[in-house]
């Protein structure tokens, strides 16, 4: 049994960012997360992809994001407990909390924070019998190493903003490329629609409309992709790799059965506190809903901050926390590791590692 401040489930950016804002008020935190890294849907969907909205940082990758996450929290010391699913979620008498992971371990907590994001979620797979083997190998959901594609002739599958950015981003490794979509309707960012229209006039990719029905193998690889086009008539095209981009169907997963009051998949919180509907459990980020509600990066990171103090007035009723500032507190920069005891500086250390804890 772990006995410790607060779990937080979830491994985001919004999650990360919790661990912060907790350590500044005296928490600890151990973060649990069913993939085995760090980084929830910024390293899963998008990690080369910029971010032009977070604050002081005009742009960033999904990845870089993360990693500095990772270093502005390395002064509180986390413990992370990747490629675990928290399976049970109990409430004690005494107001602490018993949860229970995929892995076998078993944590006694005195808050929990859900950071989930938007729940588990998984691509929405090609749902042919011959694509099961290939898949991670010439059938891909995601990318991973961009250059597996590179001289290679490759159909990309969907019609969102992610088909259209590896698209673009693949199309000048290449040998050759065609994009596989039900409509000539696009979800993808006008811009990016106009650049591969624009890329298709040039003959440098081709645009297919039409669904894909099946696929031709040659020695356990794939060969061919068919397609029925809106004519009913079925193409056949030459391809060494398929990239099938969906999109996801999110699902709470166990959560669902926890007891919490829910509205549209999504965990109704108090906007003043980020408490769900049972004291001691709270909710941040994507996974919560309240009236005004925005899903943005940002508006998690504040989340954080409000719930941080409603966390420690659950775990220390009565003992206020009073608000400090980082500039002048020199509390506050003793437990961010910038000055020690005596009052002196000390040297930032770089990002810590993150590892999978043994199942």
């Amino acid at each position: 049994m772990i006995s410790c401040d607060t779990v937080i489930i979830g491994a985001g950016p919004v999650g990360l960012f919790q661990v912060f804002e907790l350590g500044l008020l005296g928490l600890d935190a151990h973060v649990i997360d069913a993939v085995p890294h760090a980084g929830g849907q910024c390293t899963e969907l998008y990690p080369d992809k910029p971010i032009y909205d977070i604050p002081a940082l005009p742009v960033c990758s999904g990845r870089e994001l993360i990693e500095r996450l990772q270093q502005q929290i390395r002064p509180f010391a986390p413990k992370f407990h990747l490629g675990h699913t928290v399976t049970a979620l109990q409430r004690l008498d005494n107001g602490r909390f018993h949860l229970r992971t995929s892995g076998g371990l078993a944590f006694n907590a005195g808050a929990v924070i859900i950071a989930g994001g938007l729940g588990a979620f998984a691509p929405r797979t090609l749902d042919l019998p011959e694509a099961a083997p290939l898949v991670d190998r010439t059938l891909h959901y995601k990318v991973t190493q961009p250059a597996l594609f590179d001289d290679q002739d490759i159909v990309i599958a969907g019609g969102g903003d992610v088909a259209l950015d590896w698209a673009l981003a693949l199309v000048e490794r290449v040998r050759s490329m065609v994009l596989v979509h039900r409509s000539s309707s696009f979800r993808a960012a006008p811009a990016s629609v106009a650049r591969m229209q624009t890329l298709c006039d040039e003959g440098r990719m081709q645009f297919c409309e039409g669904d894909i029905v099946g696929l031709e193998t040659s020695d356990e690889t794939l060969a061919q992709v068919r397609v029925r086009t809106r004519s009913g008539m079925v193409r056949r095209i030459e391809a060494s790799q398929l990239l099938v981009f969906w999109g996801l169907h999110p699902a709470l997963g166990p959560i669902a059965d926890w007891g919490l009051a829910l509205e549209r998949q999504q965990l109704v919180v108090d906007p003043s506190a980020l408490q769900t509907s049972v004291p001691g459990v709270f909710a941040v980020g994507d996974i919560n809903t309240y009236p005004g509600k925005k899903k943005l990066i940002l508006c998690g990171f504040h989340e954080t901050a409000l719930c941080a103090f409603a966390a420690h007035a659950h775990r220390h009723p009565g003992d206020k926390a009073n608000l400090q500032y980082t500039t002048t507190s020199p509390a506050l920069q003793r437990r961010l590791g910038v000055r020690d005891t005596a009052g002196a500086d000390v040297v930032a250390q770089p990002p810590p590692r993150l590892e999978a804890s043994a199942a």
